[in-house]
């Protein structure tokens, strides 16, 4: 299941003229969810991985750690290959407040799934202390989860097959300024994703860092932050690389990038992800 109801507190989503249409595949063979969901608290987490180690630990993560993160009172959002790092596996998860984030991780952490796990996992890693802790950068701009389905790895006779899927998801971090957020977040919502969506993007959520305080200081955040994340999708890595050119030819986009550059702190990050088979995000 997607998250457990019972006294948790359930932040809805309402559907966005953009954020409410994300075009997800959906496996037929998973159950339905019942309610579209954003986390209020997000982590998103770069791993870097011994090398040619990736596969298995997707194998590992999509056959044993997606269940029991979500058991204890997470929601496991999407876990992808890196198309330009080969050793880097991307994922995010989320959770319904900072005191939720601490209760769930600490019930993950501290139960039999990863008890029986961590030392397969962890032979994979060099480093996964690489977290920003985030939160949707206005009311609806977190991740739309309404009719996403996550395959089941119990409901056929042949196993999942994880290979990479065409579509993509394009994720970009801009560092910015002390003070810039919140005027970079109204420009980017009303100016430039309508422009991304014009030309083919699909955005799926937008992101500023959480200040608050680590709540599970055992799992290392990004301290000394100020980012606004943009997710985006796109049906492949061609179709992507047109839409920047696309952009990169438009005069408005250019003026809003003029305008931008007083706001960064240091350049961007951009990742180019692929969703593996299990990703409730596709």
């Amino acid at each position: 299941m997607l998250t457990k109801q019972g006294n948790r507190s359930v932040y809805k989503q309402v559907d966005h003229p953009v954020y409410g249409d994300h075009s997800m595949s959906l496996p037929l063979n998973a159950a339905p969810k019942p309610v579209a969901l954003a986390s209020p608290i997000l982590e998103l987490r770069q791993y870097t991985l011994k090398p040619g180690k990736r596969e298995t630990l997707i194998d590992l993560f999509d056959a044993n750690f997606i269940e029991g993160q979500e058991d204890a009172g997470m929601t496991i959002i999407g876990q992808f290959r890196d198309l330009d790092r080969p050793d880097m596996f991307v994922w995010l998860r989320g959770f319904d407040s900072m005191e939720a984030r601490k209760d769930a991780l600490s019930a993950f952490y501290d139960g039999p799934i990863w008890r029986a796990h961590r030392d397969a996992a962890n032979a994979t890693m060099i480093d996964s202390d690489d977290v920003l802790l985030l939160r949707p950068a206005w009311p609806n701009a977190g991740f739309n989860l309404s009719g996403a389905q996550r395959a089941d790895l119990n409901a056929g006779k042949k196993p999942i097959q994880n290979k990479p899927m065409a579509g993509i998801l394009v994720i970009q971090i801009h560092h910015l300024k002390p003070g810039a957020v919140a005027g970079f977040a109204s420009r980017y919502n009303g100016e430039a994703k309508p422009l991304m969506a014009m030309y083919g993007a699909r955005p799926l959520a937008a992101l500023v860092t959480e200040h608050a305080e680590n709540s599970f200081p055992r799992l290392p955040v990004r301290s000394g932050e100020n980012v606004f994340v943009s997710v985006t999708a796109f049906d492949s890595a061609e179709a992507h690389a047109s839409h920047a050119a696309t952009l990169g030819r438009s005069a408005d986009w250019q003026a809003l990038r003029q305008r931008a550059e007083a706001d960064f702190a240091r350049p961007a990050e951009t990742l180019r992800l692929t969703p593996t088979a299990r990703s409730l995000l596709k």
